[in-house]
């Protein structure tokens, strides 16, 4: 799939100055196409976690990345500290799938292939 183009997201794709906004439709993967993901290439899966330290803590998805979205203002510098390997996707969670949209825009800005678990941590908790 290629980029969507959305008035937060801009029409050539490039992050516009109101990216941070958690609304609007950005790229997703499911719950269930993430899990086959991680058991038949772990080592070609990117996954962040944007949450709060205390959500991570509650649980996570294993190997994930923990880099909170807030506060916004540094999340730029926090995920450029990642070293994350723009050849292979990232896959952006939070716990409803709202947080996780600016960063999905902030790293598809950069170059990733950058996708948002849909129905966010709610979605990978019901699929068991």
């Amino acid at each position: 799939r290629g980029k969507m183009a959305s008035p937060l997201n801009g029409a050539s794709g490039q992050k516009s100055s109101w990216w941070w906004v958690p609304m609007g439709t950005v790229p997703e993967i499911s719950a269930r196409d993430l899990n086959e993901r991680l058991m038949t290439a772990p080592r070609d899966v990117q996954v962040v976690d944007v949450r709060t330290s205390w959500e991570y803590g509650t649980g996570h998805i294993p190997s994930s990345i923990h880099c909170p979205l807030m506060p916004i203002t540094s999340f730029a510098a926090r995920s450029e500290s990642l070293k994350l390997d723009v050849s292979k996707p990232v896959y952006l969670v939070c716990l409803s799938a709202h947080r996780s949209i600016p960063a999905q825009r902030h790293l598809s800005s950069l170059g990733y292939d950058a996708r948002q678990l849909g129905g966010g941590m709610f979605a990978w908790r019901a699929q068991g």
